[in-house]
């Protein structure tokens, strides 16, 4: 039994690895990542407390799923490790993996459509599509941007701005998209990045905006959410253009 249980562990974190370092692929894919920058990490249990991330200064084009590293969230001397992570990396994913257990996938970018948004003086993603009023009332809006993550004081601070919702614009940084898979959380990263793309083509004819009525946005979410499948779906078509081009990634 305990052979068996321990096999299944393997199995799982395996398909863990593949599937974060698919998303790293399909981000540089689809441009959205900057330099070697930015963070991607997968809780394996319940807890939130064992985490996979990328290790540091790797461009995202070239991870693969051995490279990811495995690491405990409780642990003060990460950082002091010669294969730690970077810093900003550990700060708000240690951070978010510890004080919201429930999410299982953190994806940090600086994609973009929504770093553009996030650089606006208004920076809500106004729904003025069904792409942005699936967003309604799951974004959190952090004003104060600091400079560098460079502490966990900070990460905990995004955090409590977080709080119970499911995506944390950055003003003046980037995004964070959480979800409770790296299916769910890679289908929320595109669909935001698409919603945010229409807001800054929309504002950049000059022309007002026809906002979707409070009311309709919510039941769009609503409808959205209940729409079970689709990111798993979506996901999976996406590997399989993975691997039709370049297959190391599942390495």
């Amino acid at each position: 039994m305990a052979t068996a249980i321990a096999t299944k562990l393997d199995a799982d974190e395996r398909q863990a690895r593949i599937d974060l370092a698919a998303a790293f692929r399909l981000t540089a894919r689809f441009d959205w990542h900057e330099a070697v920058g930015n963070h991607f990490s997968l809780a394996l249990d319940p807890e939130g407390r064992h985490i996979l991330i990328n290790p540091r200064w790797k461009h995202f084009a070239r991870i693969k799923a051995s490279d990811l590293l495995l690491l405990d969230v409780g642990d003060t001397a990460v950082m002091q490790r010669p294969d730690a992570p970077d810093l900003t990396a550990w700060c708000i994913h240690a951070a978010l993996h510890r004080l919201r257990p429930e999410i299982r996938c953190v994806l940090h970018t600086h994609m973009p459509y929504a770093t553009t948004v996030a650089s606006l003086e208004d920076s809500r993603v106004l729904p003025i599509h069904q792409n942005s009023a699936r967003f309604w009332g799951r974004i959190a809006y952090d004003d104060a941007y600091g400079g560098l993550a460079l502490s966990s004081d900070e990460g905990e601070r995004m955090a409590g701005v977080l709080g119970d919702k499911s995506i944390l614009l950055l003003k003046n940084h980037g995004v964070i998209v959480t979800g409770h898979s790296v299916a769910h959380a890679f289908n929320e990263l595109y669909f935001l990045e698409k919603a945010c793309q229409h807001l800054i083509l929309a504002y950049s004819t000059g022309k007002p905006l026809h906002i979707i009525s409070d009311n309709l946005a919510a039941e769009t979410a609503r409808q959205t959410a209940a729409y079970q499948g689709f990111p798993e779906a979506h996901f999976s078509e996406l590997k399989v253009l993975l691997d039709a081009e370049d297959n190391s990634y599942a390495a």
